[in-house]
């Protein structure tokens, strides 16, 4: 069953709160100067999960009474490249389906991304309001394109969340991936076949294309990641994602995906997890072994098929 239409808080959102009002605390202990630094938490969660349906309630717990806390939040797929960014990377790279299109590393605006962080970690420091892009996924017929004005933020920021679907994937070692090709897809074994959808150079590029996010994911302070039971990690995304849009089309007219288009679209994000999911608390495996800066102030928050709370963890 779909909760995600309650006006009743959501239990997961309560530890949430919990964790970054702690983290929020540390990070200001730290802190010399006379203005602070926007605390800087990532949320991870795959699709269909309710990672945004949590993190707008985490905004709300946090901005209201009794915390008031100044809280901005931007999507990472408020960071896609243009529509006709994204045109010119599939034609640069025709065989690789996995860059046909949004939503894979690599399909984002890197240099934006860099910028707009950059100024938010300063943004306490200057009286000057900042402005976050905002991707539209309706226009060029699904295709999607970046508004001409985003929406806009102002000092003083208390906290800032990124979330997202790949964030604190990191790139991973060669031999690693060669490892994971070899083996099925845990759960999908009747539903998946990762050789005939992709091919392992696709995998490479995206890993390459990973290295540049590795600055992003730098930035973040803390985070939260929503995962599943570990016993159906992959296969509860399709169920989640099919429900999301059932969801949807109910209260639209039935406008929307066919389960056949779910399932594809599902398709496409399958090697991400596959590959590059565990740098979320493995961070870079290519080189030395650096861990994410996030961890010990790590939240794992993990739902049930129906989205319900089971547990929370640390990495």
């Amino acid at each position: 069953m779909l909760t995600m239409s309650t006006t009743l808080r959501p239990p997961a959102v309560r530890p949430m709160t919990e964790h970054v009002l702690c983290c929020l605390k540390n990070h200001r202990s730290k802190f010399v100067g006379p203005r602070c630094s926007p605390l800087f938490v990532g949320v991870q969660g795959p699709q269909g999960s309710g990672k945004t349906f949590l993190t707008s309630h985490l905004h709300k717990q946090l901005s209201t009474s009794p915390h008031l806390l100044s809280v901005a939040v931007l999507s990472i797929d408020d960071l896609y490249l243009t529509h006709d960014g994204l045109a010119s990377l599939a034609r640069d790279h025709p065989q690789n389906q996995l860059l046909r299109g949004r939503g894979q590393p690599g399909t984002h605006d890197i240099e934006l991304g860099n910028t707009l962080l950059e100024k938010i970690k300063k943004i306490n420091g200057k009286p000057d309001e900042l402005e976050l892009p905002i991707f539209d996924k309706s226009l060029f017929g699904g295709e999607g394109d970046r508004l001409p004005h985003g929406k806009v933020i102002r000092p003083p920021i208390d906290v800032f969340i990124l979330e997202g679907w790949c964030v604190g994937f990191y790139p991973t070692s060669v031999s690693l991936i060669k490892e994971r090709w070899d083996k099925p897809v845990q759960g999908l074994e009747d539903r998946f076949d990762l050789k005939s959808f992709v091919r392992m150079e696709d995998v490479l590029t995206i890993n390459d294309q990973l290295k540049a996010y590795v600055k992003w994911w730098d930035t973040l302070d803390a985070f939260i990641q929503i995962k599943g039971p570990s016993s159906c990690p992959y296969k509860i995304i399709y169920k989640w994602r099919l429900e999301q849009e059932h969801y949807m089309k109910a209260r639209n007219g039935g406008k929307g995906m066919t389960d056949e288009q779910v399932k594809a679209f599902v398709d496409r994000y399958i090697p991400g997890y596959v590959f590059f999911e565990d740098g979320v608390n493995n961070g870079l495996l290519d080189t030395e072994g650096k861990p994410p800066r996030w961890i010990g102030s790590d939240l794992v928050v993990t739902i049930g098929q129906d989205r319900e709370l089971i547990e929370t963890s640390k990495f």
